[in-house]
């Protein structure tokens, strides 16, 4: 091989560096810095992809070198997220066949706790009406502005916070139980909501908010209050549907430890990743909000929402259940309760 020139160090440099952080990103460590690479990994493949390119143009004798860093660096990436592509085969249908069964519109979004454009999140709810809304971030001045909104629906638990995991939970359907449970030292509420739809048919909603992985610290305990969400719900239906921003995505090992733990299925997998962070770039970001289903529930629709001052997007859905699930027990609905802080009123 010819020797390298000046020229050939910044793209081999880059080359290897890529690779370097795509093979930690695979240690099996609880170590937050090491975890954060799964943020990373879309626009890594980009990046590499980009350097691979400038290295064909403006390399010389390290030019080929070069481009194999980058394409291994890529392909390690894109082997983690793959099942997120439409090249991928699907876990569900979409849509799905919900033919007789009864659905709900579903809007999960967090809000951003500084993000002072009310009207818009107003607006955004009323264009969606939504029958199921998870609000995150909520702080007070969140829960005032948004209070005509609220108002409209039959039952609100709301657990406003000033720490940025504020939750407010909102829906029109028939409410057995619920209850915002606070993970022990972080402070961080987590929605369980055993619902029923028009026909009776039964399911519980999970709604989630954790913590990042943030470096120097071990994601140890967040990853187990993570699976633990999933796996025990407290009516334990088989029927679930569970919303939120998991501050995490689909392919990283905590995540995949949820939907194994509790045998979900996620809508996303064969058809894109459905990035909702930053709003602002999310077409090279991240999907950090989830939705994941469980049994009888099965996705009619869904689709990412606009932005509205929040640095995440709306995700928007609509979920069904089917009446001939083992848990929908549509022969004896129970009187709807109040819950856990809720308040709820009669239903229309």
């Amino acid at each position: 091989m010819r020797s390298l020139t000046k020229r050939d160090w910044p793209f081999l440099v880059a080359g290897a560096i890529l690779l370097l952080l795509a093979l930690i990103s695979l240690w099996p460590t609880n170590r937050g810095l090491v975890r954060i690479l799964d943020f990373v990994r879309e626009p890594a493949i980009f990046l590499a992809a980009a350097v691979a390119i400038a290295a064909l143009f403006l390399a010389r004798n390290g030019r080929w070198p070069a481009i194999g860093l980058c394409a291994l660096a890529a392909i390690t990436n894109l082997v983690r997220i793959w099942p997120y592509t439409a090249l991928a085969p699907s876990d569900v249908a979409l849509p799905d066949q919900v033919d007789g069964m009864n659905c709900a519109r579903v809007l999960s979004f967090n809000v951003l706790q500084t993000n002072d454009r009310y009207p818009e999140t107003a607006a955004l709810i009323e264009k969606v009406d939504p029958d199921i809304l998870l609000l995150m971030e909520t702080h007070e001045p969140w829960i005032e502005a948004l209070g005509p909104t609220l108002a409209r629906y039959d039952y609100t638990l709301i657990r406003p916070l000033d720490n940025k995991y504020g939750m407010a939970f909102a829906t029109r359907l028939q409410v057995d139980a619920a209850e915002m449970a606070i993970v022990t030292g972080s402070n961080t509420p987590t929605l369980y909501a055993t619902l029923r739809m028009a026909d009776g048919a039964r399911f519980e909603l999970i709604g989630l908010h954790p913590r990042p992985p943030l470096p120097g610290e071990s994601t140890d305990r967040r990853d187990a209050n993570i699976a633990r969400a999933g796996s025990k719900t407290p009516d334990g239906l088989g029927n679930v549907l569970a919303i939120g921003d998991f501050n995490d995505v689909p392919w990283s090992r905590t995540t995949e430890n949820f939907r194994e733990e509790g045998d979900y299925l996620d809508p996303r997998v064969g058809r894109g990743t459905f990035a909702t962070f930053p709003a602002s770039l999310a077409f090279a970001g991240w999907p950090l909000d989830q939705i994941m289903i469980k049994d009888g529930v099965k996705v009619a629709e869904m689709n990412i929402g606009r932005n509205v001052g929040s640095d995440h997007l709306p995700m928007i859905a609509k979920v069904c259940v089917d009446p001939a699930s083992p848990d929908a027990d549509i022969e004896n609905p129970a009187t709807a309760e109040s819950g856990s802080g809720g308040r709820a009123k009669p239903s229309r």
